[in-house]
């Protein structure tokens, strides 16, 4: 953390704003949502921990060295910036920080109380709520959501004429964020049956999709084979990790991960107890049993999902769990800090990160302030820059549910899939062949309101505008920025059952395999699952990149939509279904439900320039 400077030192020369540019104006207004209703003004009692961003110099440098060293094409391609140059890029100016300072020493803020992102683009500070409103000119409420819960926020607030230039975001005040992790999860009593593990094979027998795989159960011994890397054995230690991150209060339990390993994979069970649990902002790593009220409401099961995923799928590479809180304790009611930004700038602190980052939570973007999502999508930016590859899920809900955007009959779209510096997962189901997913939840897609389509995208969504037509115009952003990139299993239609030697319990739709409250179930799915099992395939290709020296991956999109796209297997059945609509298609090529497909492990090595006799970790 970088020291604070003394108000006096940093006004020291400097020419004071004139009456005209002290006068306030809206900086930013954001529509409530309309799943929440203000109930009254917030409490006198209540504290907010806000976040100033201010404005980053030299971001757009920051942009072009990120595609540099992602575009395959490119002589710097792989050449990942450090911590340091990344700091440089987005520091802001020193004029910024001056009249950032004056501004606040006019509002009695303690300066010891400040504290800074490395890069000094975020400065935080908790303030009384009615500190907050004169400072932001504005007027805070109470609004609840249809769910019951609360939060603290307005719809506007405006800053003097002389800093708009200077701060890009102040959160949290607009923003009605309600991460939610894309997996369906309702535990089922009905229909219940026994069926196998791991599928046993004879001494030298190879493991086919066809053998391993059936229409009850999806288990690391599946995916493994699905997508190719059940033969490949890591070779670069701690070198190479892995992490997930969580929100919301969801909880990772070690007791659970080692049941899991020890049915469907046994020689990783040790694992369960080294993956790291980072907590963030209160975040929650409580190991406690959970309580009957949150057995009913599914609290774990996000969790076990993701971790279970990635360790199942890329064993032994080493594993973390990024829990973020973000509430702090003295506020009430609980109206919480924005989960994204306080993991990111925990991250974007750390001298190392995971290489791989796999996040299974998406809101709506019409939820999401247009300061604060680019404010996040920048700092995802930054974490591109610097070799990690950020995946997201891409939404459980097909092209929306109630297809209304601030108002206007439109198809929703998602937050953050639709920043253009991470890459999106969409869900498939079924093996052969693959396919869109549909049963229990449609996998997502679309084109965002907010960001443009970039230009690594042109090529690939033109042509699947020109597939699509006239077909739903006005329902949709041409020029956004489309997504998912790609797609992993996420479901699987249970058509069949079986029974064998080891017992797990099964259910006959929600078909990707996890253990949860100590018992090995059927219950996860979504592309919550997609997005970290396509994850662990790219922690293997990471694993085999850099024990050979050569760099991680790091931001995909560029090097997927240019050439490794060759090296999925493409999804032409199914569509995102929804508003009434059978939504956006799966077609030949890319599609904004399953992106390029799915990923095949050993084409993959061939397209970074690798093969199994290279590689070595056959």
């Amino acid at each position: 953390m970088i020291r604070a400077l003394t108000f006096g030192a940093v006004l020291l020369g400097l020419a004071t704003a004139s009456p005209l540019e002290r006068r306030y104006a809206v900086k930013e207004r954001h529509t409530v949502p309309g799943t929440f209703t203000r109930v009254g003004d917030a409490p006198e009692s209540h504290h907010v921990l806000l976040s100033v961003g201010l404005t980053q110099a030299r971001f757009s440098e920051l942009e072009q060295h990120l595609f540099e060293v992602s575009d395959p094409d490119h002589a710097r391609y792989g050449q990942h910036l450090s911590q340091y140059e990344v700091n440089e890029l987005v520091s802001p100016s020193e004029k910024a920080l001056l009249l950032v300072h004056e501004w606040l020493q006019e509002h009695n803020v303690d300066p010891t109380s400040i504290s800074y992102s490395p890069a000094r683009d975020f400065l935080s500070f908790s303030l009384p709520i009615a500190d907050v409103e004169s400072l932001l000119d504005t007027k805070f409420s109470t609004y609840r959501h249809a769910d019951g819960s609360e939060l603290v926020r307005t719809h506007e607030w405006s800053l003097p004429l002389h800093l708009h230039d200077h701060i890009a975001a102040i959160q949290p005040t607009t923003s009605f964020l309600r991460p939610r992790g894309q997996v369906v999860s309702s535990p089922r009593s009905v229909n219940q049956v026994f069926g196998e593990a791991v599928v046993q094979l004879a001494d030298g027998e190879s493991p086919t999709v066809a053998k391993v795989c059936n229409g009850s159960f999806v288990t690391p011994q599946c995916i493994r084979t699905l997508y190719e890397t059940i033969n490949y054995k890591p070779q670069a230690g701690t070198k190479n990790q892995a992490a997930v991150g969580e929100f919301d209060g969801e909880v990772v339990n070690r007791s659970d991960t080692r049941i899991f390993l020890e049915a469907v994979r046994p020689e990783a069970a040790g694992a369960a107890a080294t993956y790291n649990l980072v907590s963030i902002a209160n975040g929650t790593i409580s190991q406690a049993h959970d309580t009957p009220k949150q057995q009913k409401a599914g609290l774990g099961i996000e969790g076990d999902l993701d971790i279970q995923a990635i360790i199942g799928n890329s064993w032994p590479v080493q594993a973390t769990v990024y829990s973020t809180g973000g509430v702090p304790p003295e506020q009430s009611p609980q109206d919480g800090n924005e989960p994204y930004l306080t993991l990111l700038q925990y991250l974007l602190k750390q001298t190392f990160i995971p290489q791989v980052l796999s996040i299974s939570y998406e809101d709506g973007e019409d939820t999401v302030p247009l300061s604060y999502a680019r404010a996040v999508c920048s700092q995802f930016a930054q974490l591109g820059a610097r070799g990690v590859s950020v995946f997201f899920s891409s939404g459980d809900g097909g092209v929306g549910e109630d297809c209304k955007v601030n108002g206007t009959k439109k198809f929703e779209t998602g937050f953050p899939s639709d920043c253009p510096y991470i890459t999106s997962v969409g869900a498939t189901q079924g093996f052969a062949p693959e396919i869109v997913a549909h049963d229990g939840f449609v996998s997502g897609g679309g084109f965002s309101n907010v960001f443009g389509r970039p230009s690594y995208q042109d090529a690939a969504v033109s042509a699947y505008l020109k597939k699509l037509g006239n077909k739903y115009e006005g329902f949709y952003n041409k020029s956004g920025r489309a997504y998912p990139d790609m797609a992993a299993i996420g479901v699987v239609s249970a058509q069949s059952q079986t029974t064998g030697r080891v017992k797990l319990l099964i259910t006959t739709y929600q078909n990707i395999t996890i253990a949860w409250n100590g018992t090995v179930s059927n219950i996860g799915g979504g592309t919550s699952a997609s997005a970290p099992i396509a994850a662990s395939v790219f922690t293997l290709v990471n694993d085999a990149l850099i024990s050979h020296g050569k760099p991680p991956m790091g931001f995909l999109n560029p090097w997927l939509y240019k050439k490794g796209h060759v090296a999925f297997s493409d999804v032409t059945i199914g569509s995102a279904v929804g508003c009434g609509t059978k939504g956006f298609p799966a077609v030949q090529g890319w599609d904004a439900v399953t992106g390029w497909g799915t990923p095949r492990f050993e084409k993959i090595l061939q397209a970074v320039g690798l093969n199994g006799s290279v590689a070595g970790g056959w």
